[in-house]
């Protein structure tokens, strides 16, 4: 029963509720017919939605079993987190985001389950919210970007939060965003191919540094796209970890960065065969689940076939297509 926990998903009441009350929620819907985009009042334009993002469910459902995935753990686009959204504002943005996405999961509660976002970076209300989807709207874990309006999130205070999740047995899916790219990465889709990983990156540094990792020794986090960059820049981090001015650099970690590799999860979204077979051999078979991007054009469009072409020992394959999800997230098992 392959699941998938990296899929994304816009719910249409969340652009019906746009077009007649936008503005509660600091926001503008823009349409360019048959596309439409959202524009915060704070500066961020996002660009329009993709086809597949707000595609009907039915056909959300027919591309699942095309696929062979019997669930997706649902995300919305972490683009319109909008974290740079004024408190009160972005406490109702996410709650609205959340109801909404959580209504498709109430009506198909075997197929689609749902990572809840929270309003970053305010660590309170972030807890509240997460607090309120785990226990009122059925949700699976949490989801959050890899930067806050471009910090990283080991320098954001965000120990309260960090503190909720894990009394609530909540699994933590980070992704990364770039909505408005650098003129570096505009073009030749660098984005995609370098600038998302390299987010993941820089945020898995920032918390193992700051000693996220070391202060919530229970955390439980999901890094997108096969962790980024981190697990092939081990040698790296351990290097600078040694020789750096640790103090002036602000790196309170306890250990090796090497050493906190198993501390993650890892999807398998890295497009190679062999190189998800190495990642593998760098974390255990363990410590991945199965993922797509489903929505997105660098989704992988064979999640389990890309399994399967690594090589796994039966027990590994089957671990990384449904077990490692079923023992990371318990509202699975749950339902």
């Amino acid at each position: 029963m392959p699941i998938d926990v990296h899929a994304h998903y816009v719910p249409h009441r969340l652009i019906a509720t746009m077009e007649e009350r936008a503005r509660d929620f600091g926001v503008s819907l823009v349409k360019t017919p048959p596309q439409c985009a959202l524009h915060f009042a704070y500066g961020l334009k996002i660009r329009p939605f993709f086809p597949k993002l707000i595609e009907p469910v039915e056909q959300r459902l027919a591309g699942m079993a095309e696929q062979g995935v019997t669930c997706q753990v649902l995300s919305v686009w972490p683009d319109i987190f909008a974290y740079g959204l004024l408190a009160p504002v972005a406490a109702r943005w996410h709650r609205l985001l959340n109801e909404c996405l959580s209504e498709l999961c109430a009506e198909h509660p075997q197929q689609v389950a749902l990572f809840a976002s929270v309003p970053l970076p305010d660590a309170a209300a972030a807890s509240r919210e997460a607090e309120y989807a785990m226990k009122h709207l059925g949700a699976a874990g949490v989801v959050i970007a890899a930067n806050v309006e471009g910090t990283n999130l080991g320098e954001i205070a965000l120990d309260e939060f960090w503190d909720t999740v894990v009394k609530l047995d909540a699994p933590v899916f980070i992704h990364p965003v770039e909505a408005m790219p650098p003129p570096r990465v505009a073009k030749f889709a660098l984005v995609q191919i370098a600038q998302y990983t390299f987010d993941t990156t820089l945020c898995v540094g920032s918390l193992i540094f700051s000693g996220v990792l070391d202060r919530f020794p229970g955390l439980r986090l999901i890094l997108s796209h096969g962790g980024g960059a981190f697990p092939y820049l081990l040698g790296r981090f351990d290097c600078m970890h040694a020789r750096m001015d640790r103090v002036a650099q602000h790196d309170v970690a306890v250990s090796a960065p090497s050493s906190y590799v198993r501390r993650f999860h890892y999807d398998t979204i890295l497009h190679n065969p062999m190189q998800l077979r190495w990642l593998a051999e760098a974390v255990t078979a363990e410590r991945i689940v199965l993922g797509s991007d489903y929505s997105f054009p660098p989704a992988d469009l064979d999640p389990i076939g890309t399994v399967r072409k690594a090589g796994f020992s039966e027990a590994d394959t089957a671990k990384i297509l449904d077990h490692n999800a079923l023992n990371l997230i318990p509202r699975l098992r749950a339902g």
